[in-house]
């Protein structure tokens, strides 16, 4: 019987001529098709020669043709792929951190398509400099002399503290000796910049007597490294950065200030606390600070220095900035991304600042407008409710800070919480819930609104 069964599958040329394969084709070429045909016909072949049974009910040209078109579409499916950030962790760093405003993405495409003045000054005729670009931005919006772009804020570090502290110490506090994400920790990023870690002080408490203590001819940097990630509360204490640059000054010791997620304007009144904004930190006499572009600033990857002109002309100077800089593509986004903030505009434009500064009252209007929406359609053993809960700033930012707001809860009556959710992330564009008390919820504050109605179609068909 398998016998018959493998001369009874039509040839490779046959199959070519199917609707199905010249339909691929268009959208491909022969021999891309031909390779998945082959590799389809293998399958099948395997299958009829391990079970007498198989396929024996089925219309083996017409099972060939849905496997060919599922294996297509599979083969042709990114590995990096768009999903609907539903879990209400606003800077989601499994899910790529912060989206890019419209004008961002509008200037990357324009660049990536066409050949841009990435090293060539138009005016001059002649070759150019690709890290000035976006300097004048920064130098405009955070009120320093100098700036300078590497690929992350741990290329900053790194870059800053190979070239102020190479061989030399760098003082910093045992409290801000912190590891950020994929296990990078500071003592080992000022290992490989080749700087001596000098710590003063203790987990909990730091003096600036401490720091007064520790300097010697050999200290070449005040590091100042903000938490982002996690505090320290109770019996604590921190020298200002007003302190440390009094200090500084008097020992003619620069300071570095790794303020981490990078805000570049005060989120305090969206229930955001404690994290510095960069301008203040230079306004307050920092001489180098670094920053990143993903996360709070609401750009692309990026590392951003800035500070004093003499620190950053040496920064930019060394060899491994070659090695950590930026394409022209990040340069694009971020000067997009930098336009909005010049224009007053950040708040309404940037998704994650939009998102950030909703209230929970806009959210629970959404959020009802769509569970009405889907109660009209019906669903059988459905459950939904609006109710209250709470969204994180995520990316190793505010780990203080959650932000008020509403969430839709499903629950069914013949499918779990797991179910559910992996219901939502099977979708063609996948959606990342959370489960909290053995219900699924959805918080709209991360979603956009035109990602709402893919949300109905997968509600739905459940």
């Amino acid at each position: 019987m398998s016998q018959n069964l493998l001369r009874n599958i039509p040839s490779v040329d046959h199959l070519l001529e199917l609707p199905a394969a010249q339909e691929m084709i268009r959208n491909s070429s022969r021999e891309f098709v031909r390779e998945r045909l082959r590799q389809t016909l293998e399958q099948v072949r395997a299958e009829i020669r391990s079970s007498s049974d198989a396929f024996q009910e089925t219309d083996i040209q017409s099972e060939i043709e849905r496997r060919l078109r599922e294996g297509f579409d599979r083969s042709r499916q990114p590995r990096l792929r768009r999903v609907i950030n539903a879990s209400g962790v606003v800077l989601h760093t499994n899910l790529g951190r912060a989206p890019l405003a419209e004008e961002a993405a509008a200037a990357l495409v324009e660049i990536a398509t066409h050949y841009s003045n990435l090293e060539y000054t138009v005016e001059q005729g002649k070759r150019g400099q690709r890290d000035v670009h976006c300097e004048e931005l920064l130098r405009q919006l955070l009120g320093c002399e100098a700036a300078v772009v590497a690929n992350n804020n741990a290329a900053a570090v790194m870059l800053a503290l190979n070239t102020l502290a190479a061989g030399g110490e760098v003082i910093v506090s045992r409290g801000e000796l912190i590891e950020i994400g994929a296990g990078f920790r500071i003592p080992e990023i000022m290992e490989r910049s080749g700087a001596l870690l000098r710590e003063v002080g203790t987990t909990n408490k730091t003096h600036i007597s401490d720091y007064e203590r520790a300097i010697n001819e050999r200290t070449r940097l005040i590091l100042r490294v903000h938490p982002s990630n996690y505090r320290i509360i109770g019996f604590t204490a921190r020298p200002s950065l007003e302190q440390l640059v009094s200090l500084a000054r008097e020992r003619n010791i620069p300071v570095f200030e790794d303020l981490g997620s990078g805000c570049l304007v005060d989120l305090s009144p969206y229930g955001i606390k404690d994290e510095p904004v960069v301008s203040r930190s230079l306004a307050l006499g920092a001489s180098v600070v670094s920053f990143s572009g993903d996360k709070l600033l609401g750009g692309p990857q990026a590392g951003i220095i800035a500070g004093r002109q003499e620190l950053v002309q040496r920064i930019r100077k060394n060899p491994l900035m070659r090695a950590l800089r930026v394409d022209k593509l990040t340069y694009s986004a971020l000067e997009a991304t930098l336009q909005l903030y010049k224009q007053g505009v950040a708040l309404q434009r940037i998704p994650i600042l939009r998102a950030l500064s909703a209230s929970k009252d806009e959210i629970e209007v959404r959020a009802l407008n769509l569970v009405n929406r889907i109660k009209a359609v019906g669903v059988a053993d459905l459950e939904l409710n609006v109710i209250d809960g709470q969204s994180m700033v995520g990316g190793g930012s505010a780990p203080e800070s959650a932000l008020q707001t509403s969430l839709i809860e499903l629950s069914h009556n013949k499918l779990t919480a797991v179910d559910i959710e992996s219901h939502l992330r099977s979708r063609p564009i996948p959606i990342i819930a959370r489960i909290e008390r053995d219900r699924v919820v959805i918080d709209l504050r991360t979603v956009i609104l035109e990602e709402e109605e893919e949300i109905f179609r997968a509600v739905i068909s459940l």
